[in-house]
């Protein structure tokens, strides 16, 4: 069985699953995850909001080694395998750092094109994989 690391910030398990951000119905502006409380102008007025599936990698590096706590992955220094980081732009709403499904430094651009996917981030001691938001090149 598979479940999401974060339920509340996606619509996933969705067969197109989108990122819920919150927009802030006083200013307009756009955040994710979800905020109670708009960080711009402090407004409580605000409303969900399902975010775009595709996006720009405005900028990326490559984890090149295990994240310090409280990181939820489990990997050790043994079995830890680089992964990608990016800061990707959802239309005009707004920006999401989020993993990649790539690190490859020959693959990753500037403004390529990336699309929402999920992947395994663990295997939990129940044997449930845990599944976390990624952007994977299109």
């Amino acid at each position: 069985m598979a479940k999401a690391l974060a339920p509340e910030v996606s619509t996933w398990p969705e067969e197109n699953p989108q990122l819920i951000g919150s927009r802030c119905n006083g200013c307009g502006a756009t955040t994710w995850p979800r905020q109670p409380r708009c960080p711009q102008c402090s407004g409580a007025d605000m409303s969900d909001l399902l975010l775009p599936r595709t996006g720009t990698l405005v900028a990326w590096t490559t984890q090149g080694f295990v994240p310090k706590l409280p990181y939820a992955g489990k990997e050790t220094a043994e079995n830890f395998e680089p992964f990608g980081i990016g800061l990707v732009q959802l239309g005009d709403e707004v920006r999401v750092e989020t993993r990649l499904t790539e690190s490859d430094p020959a693959v990753l651009r500037t403004g390529m094109d990336v699309e929402l996917t999920f992947i395994p981030l663990y295997v939990d001691d129940a044997g449930d994989e845990v599944m976390t938001c990624a952007f994977k090149p299109v």
